[in-house]
């Protein structure tokens, strides 16, 4: 979860957000690359006084800085191809669930195990506690278990809605009439926090989302208590 005076990106609680970290490194080194370059040759035009009343074309440099940018540009592409294609793999799941967006909370269905359904709404001020935290806890949490593939079904009831968790790299659009999948691995247990990312009505900012990550163990128990 963000916190105060964070400029960073989140730590990463899956295989997907750890390969988009890096990703984002290797493209800010390049950018930085391209930045010193460019600011050193304009330095030396700013304050060189050489000039050359004859040089009219020179197809060698023209060469160079068509090419140059191209490769650049290969070497950004590739990776994110390759992370696109990752970012929509479905594997074998071991756990499916699926969440439905409604104005203004989540319900949500272990459909594997038993008919399990819960509805899971923002906690109000009224009813926080010390640990809670204001806007982005709920009554109930989706719990799932780590180390284990997650196939997440989700759709809508009234109007679109965007299931997003930034630290497990999830962003899929809960769209009325239609049913969109996405897989995903949580790596650690702990607590990750999301929020509905497309604009819904009027309480769009007061339907949080709440990820339980715990071992598969506990999972099993938490199951059968229903």
């Amino acid at each position: 979860m963000a916190t105060w005076k964070s400029i960073s990106l989140l730590d990463a609680a899956s295989p997907l957000t750890e390969q988009l970290i890096m990703f984002h490194n290797h493209t800010l080194l390049i950018l930085l690359m391209i930045t010193v370059m460019v600011g050193y040759l304009m330095g030396t035009l700013f304050f060189n006084k050489y000039n050359y009343r004859f040089l009219l074309e020179n197809q060698m440099i023209e060469i160079i800085w068509t090419i140059a940018p191209a490769v650049t540009l290969i070497f950004i592409a590739l990776p994110s191809l390759q992370l696109l294609y990752l970012l929509d793999e479905i594997n074998n799941p071991t756990v499916s669930m699926k969440s439905i967006g409604h104005q203004w909370y989540w319900s949500y269905e272990y459909s594997d195990f038993k008919k399990m359904e819960f509805d899971s709404y923002m906690i109000s001020m009224n009813d926080m506690k010390l640990d809670n935290f204001r806007l982005l806890d709920v009554d109930n949490r989706t719990i799932l278990p780590y180390n284990s593939q997650i196939r997440m079904l989700i759709t809508a009831a009234d109007v679109i809605h965007s299931w997003t968790i930034p630290a497990l790299s999830v962003k899929i659009d809960a769209t009325p009439g239609r049913l969109n999948q996405i897989s995903f691995l949580i790596n650690r247990a702990g607590l990750f926090f999301g929020q509905c990312s497309e604009i819904c009505g009027a309480n769009h900012s007061f339907m949080p989302i709440v990820v339980e990550s715990i071992s598969m163990k506990y999972f099993i128990k938490w199951m059968n208590k229903f």
